[in-house]
């Protein structure tokens, strides 16, 4: 393998390892809501605050492709 294809496979590596990661994080997020018998708003409370760090990693990485890419 050259250094373009090994760059481009770690690029893609890390952005779905992160991307299961989050997914992994918002189920236990799920899990902890419900077996805490949290209502609508508790749920919504759960999300928003635990969900917050990785919807700005997830805003940084859209940011930085669209202002890098013009």
């Amino acid at each position: 393998m050259d250094v373009k294809t090994w760059m481009k496979f770690e690029e893609h590596f890390v952005t779905f390892g992160i991307l299961g990661l989050i997914l992994y994080m918002l189920f236990i997020i799920y899990r902890l809501a419900k077996d805490s018998n949290a209502g609508k708003f508790g749920y919504f409370v759960l999300f928003l605050a635990l969900g917050l760090g990785f919807v700005g990693f997830i805003a940084k990485i859209v940011l930085v492709e669209f202002v890098l890419k013009k």
